[in-house]
């Protein structure tokens, strides 16, 4: 692991996105960095930023070579800055819901999302994901997740791996105070700082979302929680707090082992 900065300064990026309208949400989004403090080094873009969460995949899928990756990455080297959100994305003639990070110098990492959410026909129409990731971020280790993957904390269980968890997502309103529940319960069992980001408004199915991006300490405390309008939401994490909680309240020593099948 690379030694991580004293500080990561973490942008969320909450707003209603555009339906099946990946150029839309490009000027949409473009508009929005123009306005993200100068300081962030990870900006956070919601689940499928491009198109809304949608079912309709082979009409609105790209692949790893498409526009809006090829967006992201060059926004990443215009703003010095890791971006990162989820993605419709075709590869080896499957379908993914593909959380995608670009930094400046074009590093790529990807993860597709495990749980599908069955009650939205995801499991139909997209395939699952097989492997977790942890990338960097100015030495910070990041392990992401894309919104249902939520409600299985054994999937991202923490074993010394990762620093902050990371959710993208586009969670409805009916079930609000599950998300933020969930969201800071996976700070304090695991240790670490949570970050998650939703959508607001609308959709094109007529789902209503409230937002509630929030990031919350390794403690549970409230960092930050916004609601119902678009907003860009702003953090420092700080390391020394960090590494104080793991060491005066060591929950980690006493972890039971077990493996996934």
């Amino acid at each position: 692991m690379s030694n991580p900065t004293a500080h990561l300064t973490v942008s969320l990026l909450q707003t209603a996105t555009r339906w099946h309208d990946a150029a839309g949400n490009r000027r949409l989004f473009d508009e929005l960095l123009q306005r993200v403090p100068e300081a962030t080094q990870l900006v956070v873009l919601p689940e499928m930023f491009s198109t809304g969460f949608t079912m309709d995949s082979a009409a609105v899928a790209e692949d790893m070579q498409g526009d809006t990756l090829a967006w992201l990455a060059e926004r990443a080297r215009q703003y010095n800055k890791t971006l990162c959100g989820s993605m419709v994305i075709k590869a080896q003639g499957h379908y993914f819901n593909r959380f995608v990070s670009v930094d400046a110098d074009g590093v790529l990492n990807h993860y597709d999302k495990r749980h599908r959410f069955r009650m939205a026909g995801e499991h139909q129409h997209y395939s699952a994901g097989g492997e977790k990731l942890v990338f960097e971020v100015a030495g910070w280790r990041v392990c992401p997740l894309i919104c249902y993957d939520l409600r299985f904390p054994v999937w991202f269980r923490n074993r010394e791996e990762y620093d902050l968890l990371l959710c993208v997502a586009n969670w409805p309103a009916a079930r609000q105070q599950a998300w933020n529940t969930l969201l800071r319960a996976r700070a304090i069992e695991n240790q670490v700082y949570a970050a998650g980001v939703n959508i607001v408004g609308v959709d094109g199915n007529g789902v209503e979302y409230r937002g509630g991006s929030a990031l919350y300490a390794p403690d549970g405390a409230v960092l930050a929680e916004e609601y119902d309008d678009a907003k860009i939401i702003t953090h420092r994490l700080d390391w020394a707090t960090l590494c104080e909680m793991r060491e005066h309240f060591p929950v980690w020593q006493d972890a039971d082992e077990f493996e996934l099948r």
